[in-house]
């Protein structure tokens, strides 16, 4: 491969990444006030407060897709689930939480 294209799929990618950042950061502040930055930062019970809260969050919006609710909205639930893995990935101990 060519030094162009393989900056030119690293670029792509960093935007991708930017782009998934960005839905799942403004998906947390708009539904449940949390900022993703500072959940990341977090550790200990203040930690699985966040958890538990996003995992409510998303409780929620799937019962407005199974009841078919005019503010369903599939993007806002994927991002959702995308911060709770993003989270609980970086979480190295505590209670096992599942969206």
């Amino acid at each position: 491969m060519t030094t162009v294209k393989m900056e030119s799929i690293a670029f792509l990618q960093a935007k991708r990444k930017r782009y998934e950042d960005a839905r799942q950061t403004a998906a947390l502040f708009l539904v449940g006030g949390l900022d993703l930055e500072e959940a990341q930062n977090s550790s200990g019970p203040e930690r699985d407060n966040v958890l538990r809260r996003l995992k409510r969050l998303i409780e929620r919006e799937r019962l407005k897709g199974v009841r078919n609710h005019w503010s369903y909205d599939l993007n806002r639930h994927i991002a959702l689930s995308q911060a709770f893995k993003r989270l609980t990935a970086t979480t190295r101990s505590g209670p096992s939480f599942r969206p």
